[in-house]
């Protein structure tokens, strides 16, 4: 699998409070958390997002509270994938747990600017940057989570495995 977008790029901290503000989780659609995804640290990013788009952010991306929310925002609003150094890891698992593929990969981070397009072959963590003529070598996931992000997240893996068992 593959994904292909521009880059989004933010800081260190960026915790699910700004990810999808707390004002809006009054509601559980994917569609309406998209449309507030980030705009407390980026008000035009729902405005500029296209499908494919990937964020690169810095250190401990999802702190914060341990909302579905945030990941959800984030894939629903169309990014591929979430660049970082480091994920707060009950993100990381939030978002292996709904399909959004993540990425850990220090350099790439470093080296990567807003704007930047990128290429992410998730089967090998080689991320190019098509801007810059570059690539990175990210951590890629284990086989069995490529397939629950594959599957669309954990929910829909486990309902493919138990009807294999069944046929």
């Amino acid at each position: 699998m593959k994904a292909v977008g521009k880059v989004f790029k933010y800081g260190d901290n960026v915790d699910t409070d700004v990810i999808i503000p707390a004002r809006y989780l009054n509601t559980s659609d994917p569609k309406e958390l998209a449309s507030h995804c980030m705009e407390d640290i980026d008000k035009d990013f729902v405005k500029k997002v296209e499908a494919g788009d990937i964020i690169v952010a810095n250190k401990n991306f999802g702190c914060g509270s341990s909302r579905e929310h945030a990941p959800i925002a984030i894939k629903e609003s169309g990014v591929s994938c979430v660049i970082a150094k480091t994920f707060a890891r009950i993100f990381y698992r939030n978002a292996i747990n709904i399909g959004l593929p993540i990425l850990e990969c220090e350099e790439a981070v470093d080296k990567i600017d807003a704007g930047d397009k990128l290429e992410i072959d998730f089967t090998t963590g080689v991320i190019t940057n098509h801007t810059k003529n570059e690539q990175y070598q990210g951590e890629p996931f284990p086989e069995f989570m490529q397939e629950i992000i594959n599957s669309n997240g954990l929910v829909n893996y486990i309902k493919n495995k138990n009807n294999s068992v069944r046929s």
